[in-house]
């Protein structure tokens, strides 16, 4: 099942043009990320990185920008997780606005690491893995 939300686009997110500076995609995509969690394994990710000590660096982004957001839409998130390897997972986002139009793509993978060392990869814990499961599209 692929977690959706949505937000309004404010103007601190927008350039001289109104339309989404380019790096603030990768902000409302993390924003949404975050949100994901609790979706999926039932922790809000504050929990997971501070009580449980793990965190996902990014290691691997990939972007395709196909319409622009302007100030004061409505941008429409989906995210869902195309692969769970032993440490990383594959995550797929796409952004829409109000009138359904796909504005931008992404895959980003993500590796699971100790928090206290982040340079040391850690396996994804089982309970992590199941409820990420929820986010791959069944085929």
């Amino acid at each position: 099942m692929t977690f959706v939300s949505e937000r309004r686009i404010d103007f601190p997110m927008v350039d001289l043009a109104k339309i989404v500076y380019y790096p603030r995609f990768w902000d409302l995509a993390h924003r949404f990320y975050e949100e994901s969690w609790e979706f999926s394994c039932g922790f809000h990710y504050n929990e997971i990185l501070s009580e449980k000590k793990i965190a996902f660096p990014l290691v691997h982004s990939e972007a395709r920008f196909m319409h622009p957001i302007y100030y004061g839409d409505t941008v429409q998130c989906s995210i869902s997780v195309s692969k769970i390897g032993r440490t990383s997972i594959t995550w797929n986002y796409e952004f829409k606005n109000q009138d359904g139009v796909t504005c931008w793509m992404a895959e980003q993978v993500t590796v699971c690491t100790d928090m206290l060392e982040v340079s040391k990869k850690i396996p994804i814990p089982e309970w992590m893995r199941e409820g990420l499961e929820k986010m791959c599209p069944k085929d």
